[in-house]
């Protein structure tokens, strides 16, 4: 019981509690409320806002027992599926990726996990990355219109596939990175910092190299992050991996840190541009909180390489969703039947399950 009043389930639970008071004041209003006839009833309003949340749960929940973030789901599904705004879509989603980083920022901190000499030297080179992205996002918006939206959509597509390709593959990644020598500029830098290590019951201290060539590749994930309302986890973490020597666990707390602390920059010309709508986004950010700490919470206790196949069968989904609705846009293609949609999800899917039915029956021949 007095688990319950410490944090973070302190906090959970007060964010349960003003979440069902919202939604029952919501319905209370929705249903009293009169709606001009040309637009949404009051109660379909509060329908959207619920399922927001609920599908916000859902992928926060498979994003991050698979191990990414949840903006890298939220973006491309309401890009490719709905008719939502795209500068509204990619707000909002850096505002799920920010929102996810500062999360995991307090017990990534308090763990000395993360490493924030590490986290403030790369905050810098990401935030110049992410608002050059976000501005950029704006001027295609503002000058390019209906063939921009296209363009946008074709893009996100391409490096979709790429992200899922890269996670069908495994992607290179090392655990505990051999460095042979110390550039002068990182020794002169003094990036290290030991932490204890729970699973080896030891202080690990780790050498790092090569700090100067890793602020090119951060601008560039900053400028995808900005440009696309990603959340650039999935990006940050090889690249602080093989770059600076830095350890594989170290990498995915600082990513945490980092993004909490680089989008909130990209985020502000979105913010001046009239592009976040508070009512929208407020579901989508409780949804990714809760979800968020469920996950880890599962993630604990289960095996999550059936999450993984379930995530890549999403992420190929979205890829065909965005790429068809981009040519359509730019006038290449007629719009998809919804049986066409439907027979591409079946496809997708039916090879998922068989991989995962694969990978249980390999795991039960291994007594894994």
């Amino acid at each position: 019981m007095n688990r319950l009043f410490k944090s973070p389930w302190l906090e959970v639970n007060l964010m349960l509690a003003i979440l069902i008071l919202s939604y029952i004041a919501l319905a209370l209003i929705s249903w009293g409320a009169e709606t001009p006839p040309e637009g949404m009833s009051g109660g379909a309003i509060w329908g959207w806002l619920l399922g927001f949340f609920l599908l916000s749960f859902a992928i926060a929940l498979v994003a991050v027992i698979g191990g990414i973030g949840g903006g890298v789901l939220f973006t491309p599904f309401m890009l490719a599926f709905t008719s939502v705004d795209s500068l509204i879509v990619r707000a909002t989603g850096l505002i799920v990726a920010m929102f996810s980083g500062l999360v995991s920022t307090g017990p990534f901190m308090r763990g000395g996990l993360a490493n924030l000499r590490i986290c403030i030297f790369c905050a810098a080179a990401y935030g110049v990355g992410a608002f050059t992205g976000a501005k950029g996002a704006i001027y295609v918006a503002k000058h390019l219109g209906e063939t921009g939206e296209g363009l946008v959509r074709l893009a996100l597509g391409i490096i979709l596939c790429s992200l899922a390709v890269y996670f069908v593959v495994g992607g290179r990644k090392i655990e505990w990175p051999e460095v042979k020598k110390v550039d002068g500029f990182t020794k002169w830098l003094r990036l290290s910092q030991p932490y204890y290590e729970v699973s080896l019951g030891k202080i690990i201290d780790y050498p790092l190299t090569r700090a100067g060539w890793v602020l090119l590749p951060i601008i560039g994930i900053g400028l995808l992050s900005g440009f696309f309302g990603l959340g650039a986890g999935w990006a940050i973490v090889p690249a602080q991996n093989l770059i600076m020597a830095v350890p594989l666990k170290v990498a995915a707390a600082n990513s945490g840190v980092l993004l909490g602390m680089g989008d909130c920059i990209a985020v502000w010309p979105y913010l001046l541009m009239g592009a976040i709508i508070p009512i929208f986004a407020a579901p989508w950010l409780v949804g990714q909180v809760l979800g968020g700490l469920m996950g880890a919470l599962i993630l604990i206790r289960v095996k999550a390489g059936f999450v993984r196949y379930l995530l890549i069968g999403f992420m190929f989904f979205a890829c065909f969703g965005l790429l068809t609705k981009g040519l359509n846009m730019l006038g290449v293609i007629w719009k998809i039947p919804i049986w066409i949609t439907g027979a591409v999800f079946i496809l997708i899917f039916a090879a998922v399950i068989r991989a995962i039915l694969k990978q249980a029956k390999s795991d039960t021949e291994t007594g894994g």
